[in-house]
């Protein structure tokens, strides 16, 4: 990103942050339906989202430090934190609240019931777990948060 993109990003975050709302960039593929779900979720807890498709996001995530047994289908940036998958908005604003050292969450997979992959029959939804990553202590992060069905 040249200057005068670094500019133009500093004065959105300034603009997010007079608002109160913190500003998630969310990078997607552009047929992923489940992506756009996850971001009405996002948006309906407050959050001013910012999505961005592009057609691979190999490199992204490497270089967020992503681990690719936690990967997912979309990758979020936040206060300078990383969130991988279908993470819930009230795990973020924890997340947030918080200021754990840790690279960010992920919701590893795409577990049915998280947010963005509700199902009309809730007796498929999952246990799942929200990962803490990016940390050494434990290597290989932690369970920031359970969700059950």
């Amino acid at each position: 990103m040249g200057f005068v993109g670094l500019v133009a990003r500093a004065a959105e975050e300034a603009d997010a942050a007079a608002s109160g709302r913190p500003e998630i960039q969310v990078f997607k593929t552009p047929t992923c339906g489940c992506c756009n779900k996850w971001i009405e979720h996002l948006q309906k807890a407050g959050f001013d989202v910012q999505a961005t498709d592009l057609p691979d996001l190999t490199a992204l995530k490497r270089a967020n430090g992503v681990p690719p047994r936690i990967s997912s289908c979309h990758t979020a940036i936040v206060e300078g934190y990383v969130i991988e998958g279908h993470v819930p908005a009230d795990d973020i604003e924890r997340l947030l609240a918080e200021r754990p050292k840790v690279a960010g969450l992920a919701v590893p997979g795409m577990p049915i019931g998280s947010p963005g992959m509700e199902s009309l029959d809730t007796s498929q939804h999952e246990t799942y777990e929200v990962v803490a990553f990016g940390t050494e202590d434990p290597p290989g992060g932690w369970v920031f948060a359970t969700h059950e069905p």
